[in-house]
């Protein structure tokens, strides 16, 4: 998979690069695994926009996708490896034995015509087979991976990523998490062979705004170019620093570098190291 990098014609085009479609076998989806999707634009259920700079974008059907890996020891086919516009990562289809179609995300080097399968035992270690992490050897790398067996994949789903397993102990499995950070999960979560597909994702250069509109992204405004009433950067007259020790949102909150996790979370017992923060240079 290749970066394509255009020739500077216009001032947009000499900033922009799209990422090469090789790898993708078909366009079109399999009709009975999509559905209709409702953009919410960043509103929650009473309409109150909870998230900033969401709305718009191409209209998009939603693929659904086989996070549980739940039909064991039944052999699969790829049939296509496809595009899927709610994603980052390539989607994979899937034709099981008897005669059932599935999505999953697709894994680095997974092509059509191979044969997957998911256990609740030690099978062969494969690109996108899956199984539990008790019996999967230390040291590989594994993605898709539950929190809790039976509910379904959610962790090292995005295009690239993978959580490398490193022992297990007590039942509990220590991973390795993309962002730095060594947690415990259960040793009974299933988890997939391989690395998400698409790594390149992350080099492609946007180039320009209307590319990000279609993506659902509206513009973001500095908080140095509002008012005083808007924001705790804005006023004063021309261009001005912040006048602030630090950056605050425009509720007045700490903001850039602040932990935001909240103290006393059950999920802190299993929290071995956190992640890998960079430290703000003191002035």
């Amino acid at each position: 998979m290749a970066i394509k990098v255009y020739k500077p014609t216009t001032p947009a085009r000499r900033h922009t690069s799209v990422l090469m479609s090789d790898d993708v076998t078909t366009s079109k989806p399999h009709k009975r695994l999509i559905v209709s999707g409702k953009n919410m634009a960043g509103r929650n259920n009473q309409g109150k926009i909870t998230v900033r700079h969401q709305g718009g974008g191409s209209r998009k059907k939603v693929r659904v996708i086989d996070y549980k890996r739940d039909k064991f020891d039944i052999p699969a086919t790829v049939a296509t490896i496809e595009y899927d516009p709610n994603r980052n990562s390539r989607i994979a289809l899937l034709n099981y034995a008897d005669g059932e179609k599935r999505y999953i995300i697709a894994p680095v080097d997974l092509k059509v015509g191979d044969k997957i399968l998911s256990s609740q035992k030690l099978i062969e270690l494969k690109v996108g087979n899956t199984m539990p992490l008790e019996v999967v050897p230390p040291g590989m790398f594994v993605y898709n991976v539950e929190m809790t067996p039976g509910k379904g994949g959610q962790l090292a789903r995005s295009a690239g990523n993978n959580i490398s397993l490193m022992g297990i102990d007590s039942g509990n499995a220590q991973l390795k998490m993309p962002s730095g950070e060594v947690r415990l999960v259960s040793e009974k979560c299933l988890a997939t062979i391989g690395s998400v597909s698409n790594p390149d994702f992350k080099n492609i250069r946007w180039g320009k705004a209307g590319r990000l509109r279609r993506k659902g992204v509206r513009p973001t405004v500095r908080g140095k170019a509002m008012n005083p009433v808007d924001h705790p950067h804005g006023g004063g007259e021309g261009s001005n620093p912040i006048g602030l020790k630090n950056p605050k949102t425009p509720w007045g909150k700490p903001a850039l570098g602040v932990k935001t996790r909240k103290h006393g979370k059950k999920s802190d017992d299993l929290i071995i190291s956190r992640r890998n923060t960079k430290k703000r240079k003191k002035k």
